[in-house]
């Protein structure tokens, strides 16, 4: 808190100015300077100071902070401390970029049921096993509002997102709601394994009996083994790369809507993996509904496909009534070789990053 203010009052009333500089301990030569209005050599110092902070900060691309802009000064001869540096930075708004403090969403409970699992890192393309393994996990967004959480189900035949949420809870209805929305959009008729690392959401009671519901056997990680789960990983480093890193959301709402238009939109409609020959997850079902045999797919234009309905969808009777009798439709009619697999064109499906059996890290060989 300043004093000039009521030294200057003191003066207004006609009261010595000198006494009451004495009184409040202040220099009579401060009270004048600052009356003057004129920057006094430390804040014209400063101004300088901000100005050269400013040029370093921007060669470096919004990136240093005021460790390395005082370096960059001190090599340029500017004499000034880095406490210094970092008090002119934060009048001036700027700040170095840094990594954000991790928050986990994997938290195991140690009292839930040991399960199997039964993916061991198999992650490659199938054509016959289409909506017989899925793999899921949670992430979260960062917006203005709070953290957004995003659980998804996907199909590891077909890199598809079959099923996805959202809420700005971890609670067990997250992943519920998400492998509720993967069963009732794809409805397979043969039985399914959901892979997913430990997480207390998974292994909780209320997810095991809704997977019972709906015909599907649960399959969980190892502890800190992100391999384990590396198609639900990687999904997650995509879809952060290509959007939710890009811009800064300023609502739930916002940012739940880029989520709609990136997976049903462009990500399992149009974006190629080169996991399928560099094919959209939309065109792989659709070279596999055709290669079973199934007419009436809409949508194929030069081997690409704008809407891949699945196999499960194109067989489906559109009455109210009882059941069709028709035979059901018979995917993936392909054998499974050992060794690299061709898609349907004939070119060779490359290698996916994870492979079956133990990694390095984990005492065994590639």
């Amino acid at each position: 808190m300043t004093v000039h203010p009521f030294i200057e009052a003191e003066k207004a009333a006609g009261h010595n100015v000198k006494r009451a500089c004495g009184l409040l301990t202040v220099s009579r030569t401060a009270f004048y300077a600052r009356r003057t209005g004129k920057p006094g050599p430390r804040a014209v110092r400063d101004a300088v100071l901000t100005q050269k902070i400013t040029e370093v900060h921007e060669k470096s691309r919004g990136t240093y902070g005021s460790p390395r802009v005082h370096a960059v000064l001190k090599r340029e001869g500017a004499g000034c401390g880095r406490r210094r540096v970092a008090r002119l930075m934060r009048a001036a708004g700027l700040q170095g970029r840094h990594r954000r403090r991790r928050h986990l969403t994997t938290i195991p409970d140690p009292r839930a049921a040991m399960r199997p699992g039964l993916v061991v890192r198999d992650f490659h393309p199938d054509a016959a096993g289409l909506d017989t393994r899925w793999c899921g996990d949670i992430t979260y967004i960062p917006t203005e509002e709070g953290r957004l959480y995003l659980a998804t189900v996907i199909d590891i035949a077909s890199r598809r997102v079959v099923g996805w949420a959202t809420a700005d809870h971890l609670r067990t209805e997250l992943v519920a709601d998400a492998l509720t929305a993967a069963c009732r959009q794809r409805r397979p008729k043969r039985p399914v394994t959901f892979h997913s690392d430990r997480g207390c959401q998974y292994s909780s009671q209320q997810f095991a009996l809704l997977a019972g519901e709906f015909s599907v056997r649960l399959s969980v990680g190892r502890t800190g083994q992100c391999w384990d789960n590396a198609v639900a990983e990687w999904f997650f480093a995509t879809i952060k790369r290509e959007l939710l890193g890009t811009t800064a959301w300023p609502s739930r709402a916002a940012a739940r809507t880029a989520i709609f238009d990136f997976i049903e939109s462009w990500y399992n409609l149009h974006r190629l993996h080169s996991s399928l020959g560099y094919r959209s997850s939309a065109a792989y079902e659709t070279g596999v509904c055709q290669s079973s045999g199934v007419s009436g797919v809409v949508g194929v234009t030069d081997g690409r496909a704008d809407t891949a309905p699945s196999c499960e969808n194109t067989s489906r009777a559109t009455t109210t009534g009882p059941k069709s009798q028709s035979s059901p439709v018979r995917r993936g009619g392909h054998r499974r070789r050992a060794g690299r697999r061709s898609d349907a064109r004939g070119c060779p499906a490359p290698e996916w990053v994870c492979k079956q059996g133990p990694s390095p890290r984990d005492g065994g060989t590639q």
